[in-house]
């Protein structure tokens, strides 16, 4: 932990600067998840890999990710990235009342059919202008939908001189390092006006045929015909406009695998528009015309096509992966694709289920004016139907009716899926919406189907109206996306050791079912948190796990505790790299101490001491020759938060294999 300076060798006070042990920093408790069913955004990612000098590229086999989760830290960026409100899924209503409520950072992982291939629903077109081996360039949508094919895309050319030394069919000397580089495509003028294109296919250091020393020689990836007499160096600009505002511009390009900015591997690790095809991702690309002309305007380019929304074909089991289990070092599809994610603290999953469909999005009817410039008598016309839509797309797959017992079992089966999977990873905590529409006693007999701490349930469901949504209508949201806002902004203002209860619901217009003090009564005690309407807003009353042990009753107390071993478990890695002595216990000791008596002090512990608050032990009670032997070290914490009195008591361990493992 510390380097100390060399024993001493001759009589005298010598002193000794040991630094102070760091500081347990904590870590931030208002990450939430959401999973859900989004018009477009990261999803079904192809495989991956890595050229020599570390650029991504595509990877020539393997198979990709069909879930991954992406941080959005306000709904601004959501929109730009999963679209707004024109699908049929709650995900962007929830997200959206996350950040209302006051949330700052979100994980979004966008839910699609599992039983699909990789080209099902994504648009492609051509870019044109070049050629692959002779063949047509494809591009397709960064991701599935149908909003790919509003896609528009052009290339256009810039070219640089290039002074040319002692020129031959092959190649010429360059008269400076970076004048060219490997991949860098060549316009060469030939004897005549002749125009040819070539790559650079490498660059090499050779005696220099009239001087002592060494010269730069660019080799060209074919011979010519003729000796050139002058040469320019061609860059690409690819231009993509998704019709919908979204716009991207890439500079710089090279056509060919090896060039730094090789056009494939520059969509791959910038673009949230375009991916490249794998067929001609290592191949060059070779402009059709020498002479490069003026790329044709975007809004004339042809659009894309192929992509469609496939909705209908969502099911309950796309949202989790039955390939994944705890440990696997790689993240599995659905919920699984947030295993082991550092800074999840809080999950929601609006769309694990459709109770019903969402309102239709009214057409947009312009009014035709007749009125001239004068004043003259005014007629009618007679009233014409709206155009005619396509059927709205609905998530007829996730469609269950809490109501009926069939379909209320299975939503309780799924939740208890989400709620095993909090249990695993202890970690976080999922937070549930109790089914719309039950009965006091069907709301009872659904809370009897869990038992944990890693899970809160809320109720009732909640409306709201959207001045930026095109439904003209009252839109009800689950309600757990509304706690997990506050308790987020909870978790900023005050502290995670605070509960987020007795809190306004910004924004929310009402319950959709209002609860008087008896069946708030009733669901209080076995742990349902329930909003409810009061003259200054809708409240949410209380922030209860559901959790059967009463120690773990209290989700300020759970998330308290998560803190401290997610703290330790990040923070007290140094240790793995310590021996076991008297010194390395201390050093344990102090940073915890320090630690929790930062956490007393803000008010997370009850007792009129620290010593009434929390201990750590560190020593050789903890710590007999046995456990010394097998190469661990086991620290014990104690502490006791204002709700319940007793203690709670974690074990740090580190294990003879360095494992750092915290429980509690």
């Amino acid at each position: 932990m510390s380097a100390r300076l060399p024993v001493p060798t001759i009589p005298g006070v010598h002193w000794e600067n040991v630094p102070p042990a760091p500081v347990l920093a904590g870590v931030r408790m208002d990450v939430c998840a959401f999973v859900g069913v989004a018009p477009r955004g990261p999803a079904r990612l192809p495989a991956l890999a890595e050229r020599d000098d570390g650029r991504p590229c595509l990877a020539a086999a393997g198979a990709g990710l069909r879930s991954v989760y992406a941080a959005v830290e306000s709904f601004d960026a959501y929109r730009a990235l999963y679209g707004g409100f024109e699908g049929p899924g709650l995900l962007p209503y929830a997200v959206a009342a996350f950040f209302e409520q006051g949330g700052v950072r979100a994980l979004i992982v966008r839910i699609v059919p599992t039983a699909a291939a990789l080209a099902d629903g994504i648009a492609r077109g051509t870019l044109d202008g070049v050629t692959a081996a002779g063949a047509p360039v494809t591009l397709r949508a960064r991701d599935e939908g149908s909003w790919g094919n509003g896609l528009r895309v052009n290339l256009g050319y810039r070219s640089a001189p290039l002074a040319l030394v002692a020129p031959d069919l092959t190649g010429f000397e360059l008269l400076q390092a970076g004048d060219a580089q490997v991949g860098d495509l060549l316009r060469l003028r030939l004897p005549g006006g002749v125009l040819a294109l070539r790559f650079v296919a490498t660059i090499v250091a050779t005696p220099h045929p009239n001087a002592a020393g060494e010269r730069l020689w660019a080799v060209l990836d074919a011979p010519l015909p003729a000796v050139p007499v002058a040469a320019e160096r061609v860059s690409g600009t690819l231009q993509a406009d998704d019709g919908a505002g979204r716009v991207e511009r890439h500079d710089d390009l090279g056509f060919d695998a090896r060039h730094p900015r090789w056009l494939a591997d520059v969509l791959v690790a910038e673009s949230t528009l375009l991916w490249p095809e794998t067929a001609w991702s290592d191949l060059g690309l070779v402009p059709v015309d020498a002479e490069l002309p003026e790329p044709v305007a975007l809004a004339a380019t042809a659009p894309f096509a192929g992509g469609a929304d496939r909705y209908a074909e969502i099911v309950p089991e796309d949202f989790f992966d039955p390939g994944w289990t705890p440990g696997d070092e790689e993240p599995g599809a659905g919920v699984q694709a947030l295993a082991q994610v550092e800074e999840l603290a809080l999950l929601v999953v609006p769309d694990l289920y459709s109770p019903e469909p969402l309102v239709a999005v009214d057409p947009v009817v312009p009014v035709v004016s007749l009125a001239g410039a004068d004043f003259a008598p005014c007629f009618d016309l007679p009233p014409t139907a709206p155009p005619a839509l396509p059927p709205a797309a609905e998530l007829d797959g996730l469609r269950l009716d809490p109501r009926l017992p069939a379909d209320r079992e299975r939503i309780t089966e799924l939740q208890r899926a989400l709620v095993d999977f909090a249990d695993t990873e202890r970690r976080f905590i999922v937070l549930l919406d109790v089914p719309p529409g039950l009965s006091q006693a069907a709301i009872l007999a659904w809370r009897g189907a869990f038992a944990s701490a890693w899970a809160a349930a809320y109720h009732p469901w909640l409306t709201v109206a959207r001045p930026d949504d095109a439904r003209d209508a009252l839109i009800r949201i689950p309600p757990a996306a509304v706690a997990a806002g506050i308790v987020a902004r909870e978790e900023r203002e005050r502290g995670v050791m605070f509960g987020p209860a007795n809190r306004i619901a910004a924004t929310v217009l009402g319950p959709v079912e209002r609860l008087d003090d008896a069946a708030h009564g009733v669901l209080h005690p076995v742990g349902i948190n329930v909003y409810r309407a009061e003259r200054d807003g809708v409240r949410l009353s209380a922030a209860r796990t559901l959790s059967r042990d009463p120690q773990w009753r209290q989700l300020s107390v759970r998330r308290l505790v998560t803190l401290i071993a997610r703290t330790l478990e990040r923070e007290l890695q140094w240790l793995v790299f310590e021996p076991h002595t008297a010194a390395t216990r201390s050093a344990v000791r102090q940073q915890l101490d320090a630690f929790l008596g930062r956490l007393y002090r803000a008010g997370a512990f009850r007792g009129a001491t620290e010593a009434e608050a929390y201990f750590v032990r560190c020593d050789e009670s903890v710590n007999p020759p046995a456990v010394v032997d097998a190469g661990r070290l086991i620290a014990e914490i104690g502490v006791a938060p204002a709700e319940p009195l007793e203690f709670i008591v974690l074990r740090l361990a580190r294990d003879g294999d360095g494992a750092l493992v915290v429980g509690a």
